[in-house]
């Protein structure tokens, strides 16, 4: 399954993307605005949108693209490393058998 990040903080692009990893995701990250943004986008399973650090331009591009190809959406304001396992904790509400949190 794959997962884009909206928003964040630019220093824990990595750190975001290791926690996908754990969680069986494939991350994209996108801590600040990039042209083509809607090209490189894709067609994610799931958009994590973090509100507190996201532009507003970015944010309805993001939900645009998300109608698009059918992701479902989670909006949340925190932009920390346990918002974040919080978030794909819930969305994948311990079906995943990659999830080292449910093993």
């Amino acid at each position: 399954m794959s997962v884009v990040i909206v928003g964040g903080n630019e220093r824990m692009v990595t750190q975001y993307k290791g926690i996908c990893k754990e969680f069986g995701y494939k991350a994209k990250v996108f801590a600040k605005m990039t042209t083509d943004f809607k090209k490189k986008i894709g067609s994610p399973d799931l958009i994590i949108l973090f509100t507190n650090t996201v532009s507003h331009k970015l944010v309805h591009s993001a939900v645009q693209e998300a109608e698009r190809c059918n992701s479902h959406v989670i909006r949340c304001h925190s932009s920390s490393s346990c918002a974040l396992k919080k978030v794909l904790n819930d969305h994948c509400n311990g079906n995943c058998k990659e999830c080292q949190y449910h093993n």
